[in-house]
């Protein structure tokens, strides 16, 4: 008589069938444990291919979006990437394993006192984080070669897209209403954004200032 699928696998091969075929990138997703990143009302469904409430009227994202989201970065290790929304830090965690260095913004300070909690616990270095407003980015740290957005810009991010490094990449979800575009923007040595539609998402809005 078999067992129970293991539900870290069963997510892994849900990942597969969806279209996350990069190794490295399943690798890593594997590795990071998503229930380190939930609230533990929901520890029982960490390894679903669902999004999940957290603290804050947030959200951790769905794996396969967060799988998504990195693939499109096309990271291979030697990256500076500048991640706006750090949330329960989990996408955050996968970004520390395939690039540089990650720099993080999170408005809410109790949630980033949990991540960085989590990234400690997991022996993670290379991610720094600051309690800001996202809209802004971090300009004292740019450029950057990728940045990511966990969180809707209601319109295209320029104070962002300043931000990136000549050949960069930038990836975030773009709406105002319930159902957003994901887009990704690369910048060109001419110094033009090209933008290219990836798919349909759901994320919370950016909203302004920081918060406790």
């Amino acid at each position: 008589m078999s067992g129970a699928v293991d539900p870290r696998a069963r997510l892994m091969l849900q990942l597969r069938k969806a279209g996350i075929t990069d190794p490295t990138l399943l690798s890593v997703m594997e590795r990071i444990p998503r229930d380190l990143f939930v609230d533990a009302a929901f520890a029982a469904r960490a390894w679903d291919d669902a999004p999940l409430p957290i603290a804050e009227a947030q959200t951790i994202s769905q794996p396969f979006v967060v799988g998504a989201m990195t693939a499109a970065l096309e990271l291979d290790g030697r990256q500076k990437v500048l991640e706006i929304g750090t949330g329960s830090g989990y996408q955050t965690a996968i970004l520390a394993q395939l690039a540089r260095r990650v720099y993080t913004v999170e408005r809410y300070r109790s949630l980033l006192r949990l991540a960085q909690g989590r990234f400690e616990a997991l022996g993670i270095t290379n991610v720094v984080a600051t309690c800001s407003d996202g809209g802004a980015g971090w300009p004292q740290q740019a450029p950057f070669e990728r940045i990511i957005m966990t969180c809707a810009a209601p319109e295209r991010p320029d104070a962002l897209l300043t931000q990136l490094a000549p050949g960069g990449v930038l990836v975030a979800p773009v709406g105002s209403g319930p159902v957003q575009e994901l887009l990704r923007y690369r910048l060109r040595a001419d110094g033009v954004f090209e933008e290219e539609h990836l798919m349909d998402v759901r994320f919370v809005p950016l909203l302004p200032g920081t918060s406790s």
